[in-house]
C-alpha cells in the first residue's frame, strides 16, 4: 500500500514537472476539468520566423507552435484550444502560417488580446472561431514592412502588394470587419506619430468588427466551454 502511494506521488510530481517544463519551453499548458480539457498557447513578444532575433528578445518560435497546434488538433483528450496575445507583431510568414493553422482547427478556438494585438498579431487574434479583447488592450494596424536591402523596382512594389492583400484577405475573411474599413485604418496618416496606420482601443476594435468582444479571461474561457458544449452535442 505505502509502495502504491509513492508511485502516485511520484507520478503527480512527474506531471507537475513536465507542465512547470512546458510552461518554461513553450509557453502553453493544458487545464482539465468535467466542462472541457483546454489547451492554452501564449503568444508573446515578437514573432520569430526565418531569422533568429537577438537572444534579449522575447520571442515566439514558429517552429516550436505549430507541433502544438497539430499536438492540439489530433489529441482526443483536447477539446478546445485558448489563444493569450500579446505580442508587438514579428515575421509577417511566420504569424501567417501560425493564423493559417489555427483557422484550419475543427476544435473549438477563442483568442484574448492581453496588452496588446499589434502588427501580424492582427491575423494572430482574428484566426479563432471567436476573439475577445481586453479593455486596456490596443491593436495596431499598419501597412506590411520589409527590413533589410530592398530593391527599388517594380517587381518590390508588387510583391509588397500582393503580401498585403493576403494580410487583408485573411483578416477580412476571419472577422466582421469590410476590406474597405480595413485598408482606411491601414492607410490613416494622422493616428500615429510618423508613421502610417491607426491604434484600436479596445472598443473601438469591437466597434470595427475586428474583435468579436470585450472581455477577460473569465468570459473567453465561458465562451470556449459554450462551444465545447455545442461541439459534445452535435
Amino acid at each position: 500500500m505505502c509502495d502504491e502511494n509513492e508511485k502516485d506521488g511520484e507520478n503527480e510530481t512527474d506531471k507537475r514537472e513536465d507542465e512547470r517544463k512546458s510552461i518554461e519551453d513553450f509557453g502553453s499548458v493544458v487545464t482539465k476539468n468535467p466542462r472541457g480539457n483546454i489547451h492554452c498557447l501564449t503568444i508573446i513578444g515578437q514573432v520569430e520566423g526565418h531569422q533568429l532575433l537577438p537572444p534579449q528578445n522575447k520571442t515566439t518560435k514558429y517552429e516550436h507552435v505549430l507541433p502544438q497546434l497539430v499536438a492540439v488538433e489530433e489529441n482526443p483528450d483536447i477539446d478546445g484550444l485558448l489563444v493569450l496575445l500579446n505580442t508587438v507583431g514579428g515575421d509577417v510568414e511566420a504569424g501567417l502560417a501560425i493564423s493559417e493553422m489555427i483557422a484550419g482547427m475543427k476544435k473549438p478556438t477563442v483568442s484574448l488580446v492581453l496588452g496588446g494585438g499589434h502588427s501580424i498579431g492582427v491575423p494572430l487574434a482574428v484566426s479563432t472561431d471567436y476573439s475577445l479583447i481586453a479593455p486596456t488592450a490596443t491593436m495596431t494596424v499598419h501597412p506590411m514592412r520589409m527590413s533589410g536591402v530592398v530593391i527599388g523596382v517594380m517587381q518590390t512594389f508588387r510583391y509588397f502588394e500582393n503580401m498585403q492583400d493576403r494580410i487583408i484577405e485573411f483578416v477580412v475573411s476571419n472577422s466582421n470587419i469590410s476590406e474597405a474599413e480595413f485598408r482606411r485604418l491601414m492607410l490613416r496618416t494622422d493616428d500615429m506619430a510618423n508613421d502610417v496606420g491607426t491604434i484600436l482601443f479596445a472598443k473601438k476594435a469591437v466597434q470595427s468588427g475586428l474583435i468579436d468582444k470585450m472581455g477577460g479571461l473569465n468570459d473567453a474561457l465561458e465562451k470556449l466551454y459554450e462551444m465545447i458544449d455545442k461541439e459534445r452535442e452535435k
